[in-house]
Formats: C-alpha cells, sequence, structure tokens
C-alpha cells in the first residue's frame, strides 16, 4: 500500500523530495472539524488547533449570503501566519449554501457560478488545498436539463481558471431532487465536464458518510464499508476522493434526510467509522468533522475518530 501511494505522488523512488516523511504524511488520514472564522479568516488556525485537529474546514463569507470579506494582503499575511504557528499544512474551504447549478433562474445559476469562482480564487489567495461545493436541486428544471445545467455550469467556473485550489463535488442526501446523491450522477458529472480536454483531472469529490448512508449506501459494518468503496473506485475511480466530511447519521439507511449526528451516536455506529479511518485504499484522504459544535462533544468526535484511527 505505501508503495502505491508513493508511485503516485512522486516522479521517481530517486526523487529527494520522496522522503519517508512525505511519504507517511501522504498515507495518513489527517482529522480535523468545521471551524468558525468568527471576527476574521485568521481565526481560524487557532480555532482548529483549540479543538485537536490536524487540518480543517472554514467559510471565507457568510454561508447565508451577502457580500464577502476582502482578502487585503495583510489579511492574508496574518492568515498564513496563523497556519505557520499553529503547524497547518491544509485546510479546505466550503461554498455557501444558496449554491444551485441547475436552477432555471440565470441570476440564481449565474451568481453561484460567480461564487464558487471567487471562492476558488480566494482559495489560491490562501494557499487552500480545496473548495468543496454542493450542487443544488433540479426541481423546476426536471433531472435531464437540470443534469446538464449543472455540468455546464462547472465548466463556466473552471474555464480560465489558473489558479492552485482544486475543486470538489461534495455527494448529497437525495432529497428535494438535490443534484449528485449517486456515484453514477457524480462520474457522469465528471465525465461530462471533462468531455472538454482543458478540463481533463479538474473536478474531484468530496464523500460526506452521512450523505452517503442517507443515500443509500451502507456504511455499517466493515464489509459494508469495503462494498461501498469497491463500487465508488468501480464508477468513479478511488483516484477522485480527495476529502471525506465524517458525520453519523441521526436518519436512517437510505431516507434522504441530512441530519448530522456526533461520531458513533447514530445509524452508522463507531464499527463503520473504524473501517473507513483504518482503510488502507483511504488513508490518503483527509477528513473533517461538520457535527453540531455542542459544547464538548465537537472536540470528542475529533478525538473519537483518532483513536479509531490508530
Amino acid at each position: 500500500m505505501i508503495q502505491y501511494e508513493y508511485e503516485n505522488r512522486c516522479p521517481s523512488f530517486d526523487s529527494p523530495r520522496c522522503t519517508r516523511v512525505a511519504q507517511d504524511k501522504f498515507t495518513s488520514m489527517k482529522i480535523g472539524a468545521h471551524v468558525s472564522a468568527a471576527g476574521g479568516i485568521w481565526n481560524a488556525p487557532a480555532n482548529a488547533a483549540k479543538i485537536g485537529c490536524e487540518t480543517f474546514q472554514v467559510f471565507t463569507r457568510s454561508p447565508q449570503g451577502g457580500p464577502a470579506p476582502k482578502l487585503t494582503e495583510e489579511v492574508v499575511d496574518k492568515f498564513k501566519a496563523e497556519m505557520r504557528k499553529h503547524k497547518f499544512t491544509d485546510f479546505v474551504i466550503h461554498t455557501p449554501y444558496y449554491i444551485n447549478f441547475a436552477s432555471t433562474t440565470p441570476r440564481i445559476r449565474y451568481g453561484s457560478i460567480s461564487v464558487v469562482r471567487d471562492e476558488l480564487e480566494r482559495g489560491t489567495l490562501l494557499d487552500a488545498t480545496y473548495v468543496i461545493t454542493h450542487l443544488g436541486s433540479t426541481k423546476d428544471a426536471g433531472p435531464k436539463l437540470g443534469f446538464h445545467k449543472t455540468w455546464r455550469s462547472i465548466q463556466r467556473i473552471l474555464d480560465g481558471y489558473r489558479g492552485t485550489t482544486g475543486l470538489l463535488l461534495e455527494i448529497t442526501a437525495g432529497a428535494g431532487d438535490l443534484v449528485g446523491d449517486t456515484f453514477e450522477e457524480l462520474a457522469g458529472l465528471i465525465k461530462e465536464t471533462e468531455s472538454d480536454d482543458k478540463f481533463k483531472g479538474q473536478v474531484n469529490i468530496c464523500l460526506d458518510t452521512c450523505h452517503m448512508f442517507a443515500a443509500g449506501y451502507d456504511l455499517r459494518t466493515k464489509q459494508n464499508v469495503d462494498d461501498a468503496f469497491d463500487q465508488f473506485d468501480e464508477i468513479v475511480g478511488l483516484e477522485r476522493l480527495k476529502w471525506f466530511h465524517m458525520n453519523d447519521s441521526k436518519g436512517g439507511l437510505n431516507d434522504h434526510k441530512d441530519r448530522h449526528e456526533h461520531i458513533g451516536q447514530g445509524q452508522i455506529g463507531l464499527e463503520g467509522f473504524r473501517a473507513i479511518v483504518q482503510h488502507p485504499r483511504l488513508r490518503h484522504v483527509n477528513a473533517v468533522v461538520e457535527t453540531p459544535p455542542d459544547g464538548k462533544k465537537l472536540t470528542d468526535d475529533i478525538a473519537t475518530l483518532k483513536k479509531l484511527r490508530a
């Protein structure tokens, strides 16, 4: 397994940068959480460090709407100084909740395209690893037209983009005609987006465990986990999986309810999460928890996943 990761990330086994330290880093899942950036984006690294994060996720603008705070040179420098201070080497950005690429309302669709492209540019300024986005609903457009509008929107976002932050499409729970609740649909979006060679390799995936479970992918046992990710590998390709949202599920299997629960307290359970964090083919994929930040429970979720990883 180590050799497999080594070969895929290094130009040659003799490369000076392909050290054992780098190799271990790439094959050990980092665990963190979504954290607040209240008061300024530069506060996020300290907030993450306080609860034991090894990586983290953040909003760079209000998830409900409104203009994004400006990323001046001073703000960017302050954020990067905090990243160094707390020894973080990567983090991800989540886009606002109102994104809808499948909307038949031009203001909503083109506004979504503009915001996600802007988040990629902001991510590049901050050295974010990825921007993770939901895709929207086909309720008004219908499945066929909505799917078409979605992948065309992704192309518009990436057209001319030269930044360093990657784009990840997040699997959904499937409620309300949401786009992207099956492996097949995610694979289709990648295929259509990359039908133009200039977008090759630019679209990858974030899997949310609660969303997967709610969409019908059982994760409750080691065998379930093995089967689910074998299926993902066959349909999408594990090389496309770049990030995890680790959330237990209040709802049941295939009920299409996006209701996050604390790790081990929902319908997936500890056995399923142990199988995921210890899976030899998933160790290179980092993860953040998105459970409610009530009291000490979020910190406990991070600690629980670390123990399961060990």
